[in-house]
């Protein structure tokens, strides 16, 4: 494993304003121009000095070239590293480099969705964005073969492993307050960034957000999911329902007993409490008995 020190960095390229070779440049193939002109007639060697300096204001407009903001050059002189140049407008450098573009601007890159097993094992469908930007141009040239391929693929592994570590949601083997892909996004996202973070750092790359666009399971369990979630939420409901009755008859009976309005015994209480709960727990509409004689009968 390369440590850290064993990776090519970054360096300053010197290079200089391209006004000033502009300026030159029309001076070389001016003077120069002039002078081949003047002394055309004294023989070739005569137009020599003359020559030199059309030259140079060639070899002044080759070196130029023209940088945008959030751009840099990286400068290779006979297959030697001389520095990236991050310095916008007209630049200019030796003629004889090679000069390649690389753009610094953020990125993103949508992850197709992927079909990867959960904490649980259970199969799910994950996807995410991830906004990234070249931040050392010499890692990024040098240190991987085509660093936008490497971001891909490394960001297509993260996402598999994150998913490996958490479980899409709560079941009933998970200790409540547990971390899942579903309900924590924010814990989630924050270590995507850091595995992508830890992946992208050969390359040179600062991951600057991801999250999760998509999250499902997959169709061979999403029928059987989805009963289980309605069968939670069936229950959940059925849980406040019944506490909710439970409340209203013991009020009920309380507010009967302390006005004397009737006086029921154990038996009565207990009939009373049992179809006062048929009635408000029932999820259909009840038919009233109406009872024509006494309350024993």
């Amino acid at each position: 494993m390369r440590t850290q020190q064993e990776f090519r960095t970054e360096t300053a390229a010197r290079t200089h304003s391209g006004a000033l070779a502009v300026g030159l440049a029309l001076i070389g193939l001016a003077g120069g121009t002039a002078l081949v002109i003047s002394t055309v007639a004294l023989g070739p060697w005569a137009l020599l000095p003359g020559l030199g300096l059309v030259l140079v204001g060639i070899l002044a407009l080759a070196g130029l070239y023209m940088q945008q903001p959030n751009e840099a050059r990286i400068l290779t002189l006979f297959g030697r590293y001389c520095g990236s140049d991050r310095r916008e407008g007209l630049r200019w450098a030796n003629p004889l480099m090679l000069k390649r573009k690389i753009s610094l601007r953020s990125r993103n890159f949508n992850a197709p969705t992927l079909k990867v097993n959960d904490k649980r094992g259970n199969p799910v469908e994950i996807s995410a964005a991830v906004v990234w930007r070249v931040q050392d141009t010499a890692r990024a040239v040098f240190e991987v073969d085509d660093f936008e391929v490497y971001v891909r693929i490394q960001a297509e592994a993260a996402i598999r492993h994150l998913a490996a570590q958490f479980a899409y949601d709560e079941g009933d083997d998970i200790h409540s307050g547990e971390i899942t892909l579903r309900a924590g996004q924010d814990e989630v996202a924050a270590a995507l960034v850091k595995q992508l973070q830890e992946r992208f750092g050969d390359a040179g790359v600062e991951v600057q957000d991801a999250k999760i666009t998509h999250l499902a399971y997959a169709p061979e369990i999403a029928q059987v999911m989805l009963r289980r979630q309605q069968a939670e939420a069936i229950i959940s409901a059925r849980k406040k329902i019944v506490l909710g009755a439970v409340s209203m008859v013991e009020e009920a009976l309380k507010g009967l007993s302390e006005r004397s309005i009737v006086e029921l015994d154990d038996e009565r209480k207990a009939a009373m409490v049992s179809n006062l709960l048929v009635v408000l727990c029932s999820d259909k509409e009840t038919q009233p008995i109406v009872n024509t004689g006494t309350l024993y009968n």
